[in-house]
């Protein structure tokens, strides 16, 4: 894998994570909260209607995801934009931190909270979102 590969992969690191801003942003809403609130009924799987965004504390959660993932997401990108050329293992490794992180809490969090299912699409993600960041790149034009 060299670092022109790595790079272009923090794109799609960038854009899994994200693009889930927009759908949870949708939340905050009545009207607009039907994508989040099916894609919290597809992770708590399965797809039986039982979550519902009624709750305004639910749609306030969903607005702080939402910002939160959109806003990391946009982070990656920068990171592969403007610092990877100068630290790329550095960046590789903070992005990967990131995200092994992420998942450790959202799966053990999302098995405590009786949604079990979720463990694994956090599975999926995380191997869409690390691919070949777990290993370091090797720069063929040096």
């Amino acid at each position: 894998m060299t670092v022109a590969k790595h790079k272009a992969w923090l794109k799609v690191t960038a854009i899994v994570i994200g693009s889930f801003g927009p759908i949870f942003f949708l939340g905050t809403m009545l009207p607009t909260s039907e994508p989040a609130r099916w894609t919290l009924d597809f992770l708590s799987w399965p797809l039986d209607g039982l979550q519902d965004y009624q709750a305004p504390t639910t749609r306030f959660l969903s607005a702080l995801k939402g910002g939160f993932l959109f806003g990391w997401g946009v982070c990656v990108w920068l990171l592969q934009r403007w610092v990877y050329d100068l630290a790329p293992d550095q960046v590789r490794r903070a992005v990967l931190y990131g995200v092994c992180s992420w998942f450790v809490l959202d799966s053990a969090g999302s098995a405590a909270s009786g949604n079990f299912p979720n463990v694994f699409f956090n599975i999926l993600v995380l191997l869409i979102a690390v691919g070949p960041l777990w290993k370091k790149a090797k720069d063929l034009n040096s």
